[in-house]
């Protein structure tokens, strides 16, 4: 399926955004993820499912100034 994650078009093979976050390597890292610019909390990750066309935006916390 295509679908746009952090503004870059993919075909990926995920159906939720949980296996998204695994299936592009970013299970083992704290994250924020927001589909169709609504916020998604972490527990609800496995049961928000994707469609053709979604915008997904996975963000990573950073330090520094």
């Amino acid at each position: 399926m295509r679908i746009r994650v952090n503004g870059q078009t993919l075909e990926v093979e995920a159906p939720t955004l949980e296996r998204l976050i695994e299936e592009l390597g970013f299970s083992e890292q704290t994250v924020a993820t927001a589909v169709n610019q609504e916020f998604v909390r972490s527990k609800d990750r496995g049961e928000t499912l994707l469609v053709e066309d979604d915008t997904v935006e996975i963000v990573t916390p950073r330090q520094g100034g």
